[in-house]
């Protein structure tokens, strides 16, 4: 078990709410990510809008893999000493130009002083139909969105000193809400890809007691790559074409690769977490 599975273990004895993208309490699903310099990114990598906006739109992906709108946003911002006023409002125009965008108020939070920039959001979301990982029927296909690689590529890339494209998705996560919230009422199962593929299919299949068949090989380059903010999820063959139908009309790209069945699912790629 590596450090974060272990921490978070010690609250599970006493939460049966503890487990997926958010906590859901009645109606409402409450998500936390934190974005901190140096472990989630270096300044030199992003401008200070380009990190309030990823910031945000990393908390977002974990509410709209629950079937969740998002409706209130929590803010804990450490701020360097040496941030001007420029460099304030800049951080700020990036947190309310994704708000905006998802119709989000920003209600209030945290702010201190800091050696680095890190960053806490919390987004309170609402749903009637909360879509969680332990829902994967037997027979099940399991299916992602986009495509998957380009973003541990491009982390390598930063890694090594050279420069990636703004459009990158490592840069800004390119979420699919409207696509995820037609075709909700097909799936079964669901979560976004925020550590790798493979990573997220052990946790679906702790949670949700299956293994799977994949259709076809896919590489670690593929599997392992994390930050990606696709959607996972899993719906019945029957409903196929249904889903299709929507992810044509929204020109969302699918990839069926497995199907669910007895068993469990390990996987075998490194966890970026506590390194």
């Amino acid at each position: 078990m590596n450090k974060e599975d272990f921490f978070i273990k010690q609250f599970n004895k006493n939460s049966k709410i503890i487990g997926d993208d958010g906590a859901v309490v009645g109606e409402f699903i409450y998500s936390n990510d934190a974005f901190f310099e140096n472990v989630h990114f270096k300044r030199d990598w992003f401008s200070l809008k380009q990190i309030a906006k990823k910031a945000m739109l990393v908390n977002i992906s974990d509410a709209i893999a629950m079937n969740a709108k998002p409706k209130y946003a929590l803010l804990t911002v450490a701020i360097p000493k040496n941030y001007s006023k420029k460099d304030m409002k800049s951080l700020a125009s990036g947190f309310l130009e994704v708000a905006k965008k998802y119709n989000i108020e920003i209600i209030g939070g945290d702010t201190i002083s800091n050696t680095k920039l890190d960053i806490s959001v919390t987004i309170i979301s609402k749903t009637k139909k909360p879509i969680l990982r332990s829902g994967i029927k037997q027979n099940d296909y399991l299916c992602y969105t986009g495509d998957l690689g380009s973003c541990k590529k491009d982390l390598n890339t930063l890694l090594c000193g050279g420069k990636i494209s703004d459009s990158s998705k490592f840069i800004e996560p390119k979420l699919k809400a409207k696509f995820f919230y037609e075709i909700s009422k097909y799936v079964n199962a669901s979560m976004d890809i925020s550590d790798g593929l493979f990573f997220e299919l052990e946790r679906m299949s702790k949670q949700s007691k299956k293994g799977f068949k994949f259709f076809y090989y896919i590489s670690k380059n593929i599997g392992c790559s994390g930050e990606e903010y696709e959607l996972l999820f899993s719906f019945s063959p029957k409903d196929r074409i249904k889903i299709e139908k929507v992810a044509k009309k929204h020109n969302v790209k699918l990839n069926i690769f497995a199907r669910a069945v007895k068993g469990k699912f390990k996987s075998d790629c490194k966890n970026h977490h506590f390194e």
